[in-house]
């Protein structure tokens, strides 16, 4: 146990000596970088959805630490666990951005829809008013003033069934029509 003690006391120097020596010299910054590559990595690694975006993000990290180096403040825990931290703000970034561009795309996906949405509302308004009389009112009653099957039949005075073919009748002029314009 003794032991123990004594080696996390000797890497801690270590530590120290190597993140002094980098402070004053940012070229010695490198054995930072290779002692602690391989756990920021991995805690990368084990975050998100491919390697190129592992190394970026890995990279970014230690860009930012070397930058932050002169404000760098011993507490008691391995220089490790700040890397770790700025790993952990380097990935909540990243993840926002994408979360902003996938709103941007979403929005502009949704807008797009809304305005097919209007198109063929609009193109079928104009297949319906080319519809017979009798077939269009029975498609505006039934489709547009939501009126059941019995209510138009008695508005128009004919059966159920009459208005039933009618509607059939329109429904499938509707879809010919359709077929015909989109080839």
């Amino acid at each position: 146990m003794k032991a123990l003690e004594d080696e996390n006391l000797t890497n801690q120097k270590d530590e120290r000596l190597q993140v002094e020596a980098a402070r004053q010299d940012p070229a010695r910054f490198a054995e930072l970088y290779e002692n602690n590559f391989e756990r920021v990595y991995a805690y990368i690694a084990h975050r998100v959805r491919n390697r190129e975006e592992a190394q970026d993000a890995t990279a970014d990290v230690f860009h930012q630490a070397l930058a932050s180096l002169p404000r760098f403040e011993w507490r008691g825990s391995p220089f490790v666990a700040w890397l770790l931290g700025i790993a952990a703000n380097v990935l909540s970034d990243r993840w926002q951005r994408v979360a902003k561009r996938q709103e941007v795309v979403t929005d502009d996906l949704e807008q797009v829809g809304m305005e097919d949405d209007i198109e063929q509302r609009a193109m079928l308004y104009q297949l319906v008013e080319t519809l017979p009389d009798d077939q269009r009112r029975v498609i505006i009653r039934r489709f547009v003033g939501q009126k059941s099957l019995r209510e138009i039949a008695t508005e128009l005075g004919r059966s159920e069934g009459a208005i039933k073919q009618l509607q059939l009748r329109a429904l499938q002029n509707l879809r010919k029509r359709i077929r015909s314009n989109h080839g």
